[in-house]
Parts: C-alpha cells; sequence; structure tokens
C-alpha cells in the first residue's frame, strides 16, 4: 500500500540553497525531546504512540458500542466543541456523503454536532428537529463544564429521557470524559451510561484517534480499524530513527519553520480541492493554532476551499502582501467517476473538454492554480493522498500531529498547553455572574460602565 506523499520543492526554492536540510539538527532534536519526554508539556504526549498502542479489543468494545446506538437511533448528536468535535467530524465529513442530510440511509444514523456553540437559534432548531426522531447523544467533555458543551448536553439529555423514557435513554446516551473526576464522570456513573476514557496525557486537540473520536466515526458506519491502521503505518515511517530525507513530517516542520524564520512567511493556507476536506482544514486549524500560537509566535493557520475559494480569496492571494504560503492536500484518485458530456449547441464553449472526467478539469485548475501562485511569490507544499478513505486519513492525521509536536519544539513553546484561552473565559463567567467570580465581576463591571 501507498502512503501519503509530501513535496516541498515549491516551498524550498523559496530559501536559500540548503536552508531546509540546516533544520535536521533541530528536527532530530524536536523529536528525541518528543520521545524522551524532556520537551515543555511532556505529560501530554499520550497521543505519540497512540496508534501503536490500540489493540484490536479496545476497538471491537467501541464498534459493540457504535452498534448499539446504529440499531436504536436515527440521529446520534455528538456534544463537543474543539478537539472533543472537530476531528471526529473532519472524518466523517470527508468519508461521507456530501448530501448525508438528504439521503436515507437504512444502514447508518445522521450524526450532528452540537455543543460547540452558544447559538440560540441553532439549540432551538436542533431540538425542533429531534422532536419526532429517535436519537442518542454521545457526550464529549473531559470535565463535564465546558459551558458550550455542558449546556447543550442538559438541553440534549432532559429531551432524550422525555422521548424516550429514563431507562431507554441511558441505553442511547454515552459519555467519554476523565476516568475518575469531574461532572460528566459523577453524571455517567450516577445514570449508569456507558462511558469511555479521555486519557490523561492526551489533549483535546491530539484526541481524534482515542474514543473522542473513533466512537462518533463508528456510529457513522465507518472503519476505524482502518483509520488507526493508517496512523499506525505513519507513525512507523515518522519514528526518531528514520532519516529526515524519508521523514516527511520532519520535512514539513522543517520548510515551514525555514519559511517563518528565513523567509517572513506569517501565514499558512490549508488548501484542499477536495470539497469534503473542508472540516479536516478546520481540525488542523485548531491544531496548529493552539498548539503554535503563543508567546507572541506562531504562523497563522487560515483554510481555503479551491476552486471555490479562488473566486473570493484568489486575488488577494495571487497579488496581495507576501507573508503566506500555501499547503495544498491534493487526492490522486476520487472515489466515483463523472464524464463530461458533450452538447450539440455548445453555447457555453466546453465541448472541449466533452468525454474528459471532472476530476481532470479539477486536477489541471490545482496545477494551474499552483504555478500561478509560485510564480506570484506563494511558496507551495504538496500533501497527495492516493485516495480518500480511512487508511489515507489515519495517515494524514497522524503526520499532522507528529508535524506539529516537532514544529512547535523548534518553535521553542509548549505546543501542548492553550493558557489563552482562558482569559475569554474567566470574563464571561464574571459577566454572567457565576459563583466565585464576584470580584472580577465587579471590576468588568465597572470597566464597561466607565468606557460607555
Amino acid at each position: 500500500m501507498k502512503n501519503i506523499n509530501l513535496d516541498i520543492t515549491k516551498a524550498a526554492c523559496f530559501l536559500q540553497d540548503g536552508a531546509v536540510k540546516a533544520y535536521e539538527p533541530k528536527v532530530k532534536e524536536a523529536l528525541l525531546a518528543l520521545e524522551n519526554g524532556t520537551c515543555p508539556g511532556n505529560d501530554f504526549l499520550g497521543w505519540l504512540h497512540l496508534p501503536s498502542s490500540i489493540t484490536p479489543e479496545f476497538l471491537d468494545e467501541l464498534q459493540a458500542c457504535a452498534q448499539v446506538l446504529r440499531e436504536n437511533c436515527e440521529v446520534v448528536v455528538v456534544a463537543g466543541i474543539g478537539g472533543s468535535y472537530l476531528g471526529a467530524r473532519a472524518v466523517i465529513e470527508a468519508l461521507g456523503n456530501s448530501f448525508a442530510w438528504l439521503v436515507q440511509d437504512k444502514n447508518n444514523p445522521t450524526i450532528l454536532f452540537a455543543g460547540n456553540n452558544i447559538g440560540e437559534d441553532y439549540l432551538a432548531e436542533l431540538t425542533a428537529y429531534l422532536a419526532d426522531k429517535k436519537f442518542g447523544v454521545i457526550n464529549i467533555s473531559k470535565s463535564g463544564t465546558t459551558t458550550e458543551t455542558a449546556l447543550s448536553f442538559r438541553l440534549l439529555k432532559k429531551q432524550c429521557e422525555a422521548q424516550r423514557g429514563k431507562d431507554e435513554a441511558k441505553k442511547v446516551i454515552v459519555a467519554i470524559t476523565d476516568a475518575k473526576k469531574g461532572a460528566a464522570r459523577t453524571c455517567a456513573d450516577k445514570e449508569g451510561y456507558t462511558s469511555f476514557i479521555i486519557p490523561d496525557n492526551v489533549g483535546g486537540r491530539f484526541s481524534v484517534l482515542t474514543p473522542v473520536g473513533l466512537l462518533p466515526i463508528a456510529c457513522a458506519g465507518f472503519d476505524i480499524k482502518q483509520l488507526v491502521a493508517g496512523a499506525q503505518e505513519m507513525e512507523k515511517a515518522c519514528g526518531k530513527d528514520v532519516p529526515f530525507e524519508e521523514n516527511i513530517a520532519a520535512q514539513y516542520a522543517a520548510v515551514r519553520n525555514g519559511l517563518y524564520n528565513e523567509g517572513g512567511k506569517k501565514i499558512e493556507i490549508m488548501v484542499n480541492y477536495q470539497p469534503k476536506l473542508h472540516f479536516m482544514s478546520e481540525w488542523w486549524k485548531q491544531l496548529y493554532g493552539e498548539s503554535e500560537g503563543k508567546d507572541k509566535k506562531g504562523i497563522f493557520p487560515a483554510s481555503c476551499d479551491f476552486t471555490t475559494d479562488l473566486h473570493s480569496m484568489g486575488q488577494w492571494i495571487q497579488d496581495g502582501e507576501r507573508t503566506i504560503f500555501e499547503t495544498v492536500i491534493s487526492v490522486e484518485e476520487p472515489n466515483q467517476k463523472l464524464l463530461f458530456p458533450e452538447d450539440e449547441e455548445n453555447l457555453d464553449g466546453l465541448n472541449f473538454l466533452a468525454g474528459k472526467r471532472v476530476d481532470e478539469v479539477n486536477k489541471m485548475a490545482e496545477l494551474g492554480t499552483r504555478l500561478a501562485h509560485v510564480d506570484g511569490g506563494v511558496p507551495n507544499i504538496r500533501i497527495s493522498m492516493p485516495k480518500l478513505n480511512e487508511y489515507y486519513i489515519g495517515q494524514l492525521i497522524y503526520f499532522f500531529e507528529i508535524g506539529c509536536g516537532i514544529s512547535g519544539n523548534i518553535l521553542g513553546v509548549n505546543p501542548f498547553n492553550q493558557p489563552g484561552v482562558e482569559a475569554y473565559k474567566k470574563n464571561m463567567f464574571a459577566l454572567l455572574d457565576k459563583p466565585g467570580y464576584e470580584a472580577d465581576s465587579k471590576a468588568i463591571k465597572e470597566r464597561l460602565a466607565s468606557e460607555a
């Protein structure tokens, strides 16, 4: 079986000769620090050898739970935010039917997501949709008190119990949470929910290969054994003993740090030419943004869906400030085949495409855009996937995770904490008069009054 492939030639050419190779000692040092647990945040390295530690028996246990939900639910709602939902959604949307919400699938429940916002309209419309549905809930929260997720879960729990009865509801509500502590663990134990553990040493954005991601993906009907097998293969391909010239994660970390430090590139745009990969870019943005954006450092992660966004962002990318580079994910072979038809009148002038696969047109758009952007001063990194399936998505997930760990260590930050996300929560709780935040509440309200 082939692996995903990395081409950095159209990015390295924007740096001095040997600049990428010069990062080899730093990459090696970063990999050893990860392997030996000597890097900042070393208590959150459980993801590093997670793929190879997953047993067939554990996957069978997850699939058995997923089967119960599949047999008893028309809809499964995944309640989680950030890393507690983005990875699962990325995989499900990449592998699923683009029109899943319109297609009657007798074998698989519809997977919906909640707990990732505080939109009253969103939640009201969701609960209205579920009013005549047999639904279940996967509640993903280590603490059980994250505002967005806890708010949504309380609504969903009450509705599920009202519609199905408490005994039936507890069969279709699953908790993925801490092993021993927190509100979600207390609730799961009290109510008798099936539960799975979020490992203490795996942070949310690295958790897609734990039950956090694997259970929802299995509920959607996809092969989690193949997903894990792909990640296991990439774990071997990106290990500390793999030569720099063969280690694609090491090369990715090196070239993006070279572009940032020596090339003055401050923004990385993740680009895909396959609409199904939109949420893979969203997952990648959290992974890299939350891992590297600290200590006034870090490449800003952005994303575009091409060719769609070429008609909105293409001008800026081609001719705007030269502080960007692109990382393009390219899928070599689509899962479907569709030929472009001939038309006798040819009013649109497209008969020159007659008989060609639609993907051939897409590939030429990709190549033409890449040439134009490189000519316009935008370095391009290209990641090619043989197909869009579980195995190669598993490879892609681990590739980005290990690349992130290496890159963050080269940058000189702790890639595994997120101190900056606590500031807004403190202000929000104070403004809502949450118990324990009285002093903050008074200070903030006085400040707002003075600024009014």
